[in-house]
């Protein structure tokens, strides 16, 4: 279990950043899959920053207005010895205080009942709305017999607001715990690339592929993919979400992974490596190859404190625009093509994203017209890529492609942290020069 004194921490810094508004936060409900079968139960990541709490349809509440010893307040499903026989062991009220910290619990179909006296005295109400159905009518509720008391009494929780500016603003810059964590991920992330790389060879099936990877991430302990891993043999690289993963792999044909594993705190890698199937690349696959790497190690280069996600993202652009002019992939000017955006049928996404908890992490990457500044902490992705496929059309003005370009995908990805000095790439340990990628 992890240590409980690193969400004493957090949530002592949360509680802090409420002032006098009182926070109720549930956790994830189990989501059907079919029939009276659900999905594997994954919590959700805020509920979890703050508590480490594990089971479903708890809520937390976050009472900065109330005295010590009765701030953190936790309502979960209670021990029953008939549920637990189908669906396992619960945690519990008892052991929401002792092993998870709170220092109130109680039974979770006492919410109801009590929401309105713990809520009482906040001047207001931190609650995400249209995200808990089950929740949201209870404080909505409690909050409308407080705005209903405030004419007679001058007391009440005059406002809603929501919890993510607050939260997920501790949630973007990792501490040193965290760090660890998104290290060890990277790190098994990495070795399952490398893996699948030593093995992957014409007649195999990009299902084969996964299956690997995915016992590899469960065989290091991890829980298992942090997302739907991308096997994509070929033209199937240039669907950027592709998941069938279930094509025989051709040879002369690239491969893209796409893969990352969660470990048992749900912190996550996310890789992303393009090989040649049988050993070699072609001359139009190597040269789009290079462009690629090329971008990305220039936009990791540019990753330091007060640099942003936009810079590191432009930085990419322009080595791609560049590398694919040379090529005649492009035609015009680098500025005039940037501007215009009319290299999408070639490269249609951003750069990179926040990564930690969630594979596309919480945080904000500017406000209004600011670019949130990269600072020591920061954990974001550098994926720059080129698709050539015939599924865009070339805009106005672009060349046509030539039927040799044709089903060429290529990503390269890794995870970054933002140092005093140096980025820190995480996920080192997979290879990407040509020469590794090549036998």
């Amino acid at each position: 279990m992890p240590n409980p004194n690193t969400f004493t921490a957090r949530r002592e810094r949360f509680i802090k950043q409420l002032g006098a508004n009182a926070a109720v936060l549930p956790a994830a409900s189990l989501v059907t899959h079919h029939a009276d079968c659900y999905y594997p139960f994954r919590q959700d990541s805020d509920f979890w920053y703050l508590t480490g709490f594990d089971e479903p349809d708890a809520v937390a509440l976050f009472l900065p207005h109330r005295p010590k010893g009765e701030q953190f307040v936790l309502f979960v499903l209670p021990k029953k010895s008939d549920e637990e026989v189908w669906n396992g062991v619960r945690i519990g009220v008892e052991g929401a205080q002792i092993d998870f910290g709170a220092d109130v619990a109680h039974p979770v179909e006492q919410l109801s009942e009590r929401l309105d006296e713990y809520l009482a005295g906040a001047s207001g109400i931190v609650f995400r709305i249209g995200k808990h159905p089950k929740v949201e009518p209870l404080v909505l509720q409690s909050w409308a017999k407080q705005l209903e008391r405030f004419p007679r009494t001058g007391f009440g929780a005059l406002s809603l607001i929501p919890p993510c500016p607050i939260l997920h603003e501790l949630r973007l810059r990792k501490d040193s715990e965290e760090i660890e964590r998104m290290r060890e991920a990277a790190q098994i992330s990495a070795q399952a690339h490398e893996l699948a790389r030593g093995v992957a060879r014409p007649g195999l099936n990009e299902s084969q592929i996964q299956a690997l990877i995915e016992k590899y991430f469960r065989d290091q302990g991890a829980r298992g993919p942090a997302y739907g891993s991308i096997v994509a043999g070929g033209d199937n690289a240039c669907v950027l979400h592709y998941t069938a993963n279930n094509s025989s792999l051709k040879d002369g044909d690239l491969l893209l992974i796409d893969a990352g594993c969660s470990l048992v705190d749900y912190y996550n890698g996310d890789i992303t490596r393009t090989f040649p199937i049988n050993g070699r690349f072609s001359g139009e696959q190597k040269a789009l190859y290079e462009i690629v790497l090329s971008a990305q190690k220039a936009a990791i280069n540019s990753i330091h404190p007060g640099q942003n996600a936009e810079g590191v993202h432009l930085t990419a652009l322009r080595v791609l625009v560049e590398g694919l002019l040379g090529l005649g992939l492009l035609r015009g000017s680098v500025d005039s093509l940037i501007e215009q955006e009319s290299y999408r049928h070639l490269y249609m996404h951003r750069t990179g994203h926040w990564l930690g908890l969630d594979v596309h992490d919480v945080g904000a990457y500017r406000l209004g017209e600011y670019e949130v500044s990269l600072e020591p902490g920061m954990v974001l992705t550098v994926e720059p890529g080129i698709y050539v496929s015939k599924r865009l059309p070339v805009p106005s003005g672009q060349p046509e492609i030539d039927e040799r370009w044709q089903g060429i995908g290529i990503r390269i990805e890794d995870d970054v942290l933002v140092t005093q000095k140096e980025s820190e790439v995480l996920s080192a340990e997979a290879l990407k020069s040509v020469e590794a990628m090549e036998h």
